[in-house]
């Protein structure tokens, strides 16, 4: 099995990330899903974005790239909220979850 050429562009990089942390925050606030969900959410639009416009003809490509989109969201969602926490404790001295 000969593994595919994955090449990252500017989609990859600068939008499709950002799109799958909106859609998901779109959904959130829609839905109110159980907050365990959130994560497989955003981790099922990142791979239908990435199967059906990233890769619509490597599969394989698609299921990599998805799965980097849907993580690289979660995970940059969860850097977001941690710092802007600390800079509300830090110059505003509230307690926040």
């Amino acid at each position: 099995m000969d593994f595919p050429t994955i090449h990252t562009n500017f989609w990859d990089a600068i939008i499709a990330v950002p799109l799958v942390m909106i859609l998901t925050q779109i959904i959130k606030l829609k839905f109110k899903p159980p907050k365990v969900m959130v994560p497989t959410i955003a981790l099922v639009i990142g791979l239908l974005l990435a199967v059906l416009i990233s890769h619509p003809y490597h599969f394989s490509s698609g299921l990599f790239m998805g799965w980097f989109y849907g993580y690289a969201a979660v995970g940059s969602y969860a850097s977001l909220k941690a710092n802007v926490i600390a800079f509300l404790k830090k110059f505003h001295g509230k307690k926040h979850e």
